[in-house]
C-alpha cells in the first residue's frame, strides 16, 4: 500500500487534530461551526472551518476513512494542487447548498465536518475510475465505482428529501449533494478549459 500523499495526510491530520483540540476546549467550537444565516452567528471564515470540526468520534472516523480511500489515488493522479482546489470547491459547495438548504428550512442549528468534501472526492473518483470495482464497508459488496456513487447520491437525495424517515435527523444530506455538485463543476471546467 503506497503512503499517503502529502495534503490527503495533512488533512486527515488537521481533522484529527481540531477534534481533540475541542474535545478539550468545547467551548470555542460554535466559531468556527457553520450557522445558518438567519442565526445571527455566522461568519464567512465559516464556510470552510466546519469542515474540520465533527460532531462526534464516530464521524471523525468514517470521514477519515473515506478520505484515505478516495483521496490518496485522487491526489497522486491530480498532484497536490489540483486535488487541494477540488478539496476547497467540495466544501465551499457543500456549506453554500447547507445554508440555502437550512435558510429555506429555517432550521438554526450549525453543521460540522467533512463530509461534503468528502463526497466531493467520491464523485471525482467515480468519474475518473468509474469501472474500477471497489468494494464498500455497507454493504460489502464488489461494484464499479460509477455504480457506488449513483447509489449513494440517490440515497443522499432520497434522505434529505425526507422521502423515508430513515437515520438521524441531523445529517447534513443536502451537504454532501453540495459537495458533489462542487467536484462535477470544477471536474467539468477542468475538461472544458482542455478542449479549448
Amino acid at each position: 500500500m503506497p503512503p499517503l500523499p502529502s495534503v490527503t495526510k495533512a488533512f486527515i491530520l488537521a481533522c484529527v487534530g481540531v477534534f481533540c483540540f475541542f474535545e478539550l476546549f468545547p467551548f470555542l467550537a460554535p466559531w468556527f461551526e457553520l450557522w445558518p444565516l438567519t442565526s445571527g452567528v455566522f461568519m464567512p471564515w465559516q464556510l470552510l472551518t466546519y469542515a474540520l470540526l465533527h460532531g462526534s468520534f464516530t464521524h471523525l472516523l468514517f470521514n477519515m476513512l473515506g478520505l484515505w480511500m478516495f483521496g490518496g489515488e485522487l491526489e497522486r493522479v491530480w498532484g497536490a494542487r489540483r486535488y487541494t482546489q477540488i478539496l476547497v470547491a467540495s466544501a465551499l459547495t457543500a456549506a453554500l447548498v447547507q445554508l440555502l438548504f437550512t435558510w429555506f428550512m429555517g432550521t438554526r442549528a450549525p453543521t460540522v465536518g467533512a463530509s461534503g468534501a468528502i463526497f466531493g472526492l467520491l464523485l471525482s473518483f467515480g468519474m475518473l475510475f468509474p469501472n474500477r470495482i471497489i468494494v464498500p464497508l455497507i454493504p460489502p459488496i464488489p461494484m464499479k465505482a460509477k455504480y457506488f456513487v449513483a447509489i449513494f447520491g440517490g440515497l443522499e437525495l432520497i434522505l434529505g428529501a425526507r422521502l423515508f424517515d430513515l437515520g438521524p435527523p441531523n445529517v447534513a444530506h443536502f451537504a454532501h449533494l453540495g459537495g458533489m455538485l462542487g467536484a462535477w463543476l470544477l471536474i467539468r471546467h477542468w475538461r472544458s478549459s482542455r478542449r479549448r
